[in-house]
């Protein structure tokens, strides 16, 4: 018989990071516990205040409920879960980890075993003109090959100014660049900023809107000067199909969070669609903990994927849990001699 139990936690940044929602000092959320009596699987229930679509508001109230439906039967009643992507994706990593002995490996694999790695990005956080070109210049200087760089919380020109300055140094062969402006950028402005940023060979651009703008983004899809990412516009999701929003918006790339989009099946759904129409994609962790973090990896690595993923995201933390999962030289690996700390 299946007993289900969480535990909430709060990891502390480093140093607080900038967003266009604002400044984070600490990032919440909860762990969720399967245990047969034997073995232990824990998956993280993961949500980003302002971000999420997560009733943040019952969210503890949503777990207790489900996690009773578990402890009662076995057969949680998932329906509780209807609007909260990020607990469904703790129920399903969890009982992934439970089935195969609770040791952490969801996926058997060569990223597992210490055999191979996954090529990620180096993320550049919002700030001053000056502490964005130190994070930049020691992203470089660690090996990332590709660079996610904040957009649309300084001066735009000093955003220019930064990106001159590493084409300067770095031509595109040797340097990619990703821009993510979390929609910063309106109806107003939104094309001739693109036009400045194209002057830089940029891979593409995350959500240079809001979401919810569908003609606009549609205009800026089919008519790119850079190629688009969505990512807030998946997460947001209303009103239309998947397959709907990829056939009329036509983007050239997905953003797949999968605690936000509700696990990782449903992620498959959107990579299914996206091979259908031609769409590429990669997945980003959104501020997990190393517990979800190594999750998605794993998962990451069975799709075979020749991206670049967003995966750099567990050192963020002072106090996040030890884990084996290591970033060296622009690549997150699995050091399978080194051993999980506790929760």
């Amino acid at each position: 018989m299946l007993k289900a139990t969480f535990k909430k936690y709060q990891l502390k940044f480093n140093t607080p990071v900038l967003t266009s929602r604002g400044k984070m000092d600490v990032k919440n959320g909860y762990y969720l516990f399967l245990s047969n009596g034997q073995n232990t699987g824990v998956g993280e229930c993961s949500f980003i205040e302002g971000l999420s679509i997560d009733n943040l508001n019952e969210y503890e109230n949503a777990l207790l409920s489900f996690c009773k439906s578990i402890s009662a039967n076995e057969k949680p009643d998932l329906n509780i879960l209807n609007g909260y992507p990020s607990i469904y994706f703790g129920w399903e990593t969890a009982l992934r980890d439970l089935k195969n002995g609770g040791r952490k490996i969801l996926f058997e694999s060569d990223f597992t075993n210490g055999q191979k790695a996954i090529a990620i990005n180096g993320l550049v956080w919002m700030g001053t003109k000056d502490f964005m070109r130190q994070q930049i210049s020691k992203k470089i200087a660690d090996g990332f090959k590709c660079i996610k760089i904040k957009v649309g919380a300084i001066d735009f020109n000093d955003e220019l100014e930064l990106l001159n300055y590493i084409r300067s140094k770095f031509p595109a062969d040797l340097i990619e660049i990703r821009l993510d402006a979390n929609g910063a950028f309106n109806s107003n402005d939104v094309f001739q900023k693109l036009e400045k940023l194209s002057k830089f060979q940029i891979h593409s651009i995350e959500q240079p809107v809001q979401p919810g703008q569908f003609d606009l983004m549609k205009e800026i899809c089919n008519k790119p000067m850079i190629p688009v990412a969505l990512d807030e516009e998946l997460i947001k999701l209303k009103g239309i199909s998947k397959q709907y929003l990829l056939a009329q918006i036509n983007p050239q790339y997905l953003i797949l969070k999968p605690s936000m989009l509700g696990g990782m099946q449903a992620c498959d759904e959107w990579i299914d669609l996206a091979i259908r129409h031609n769409v590429g994609w990669w997945a980003t962790s959104a501020l997990e903990s190393n517990i979800g973090l190594n999750a998605i990896a794993q998962w990451v690595f069975t799709k075979h994927s020749n991206m670049v993923h967003g995966l750099g995201t567990g050192a963020l933390y002072s106090n996040n849990v030890s884990s084996p999962l290591v970033v060296a030289n622009g690549c997150l690996s699995y050091n399978a001699a080194d051993k999980w700390g506790d929760l």
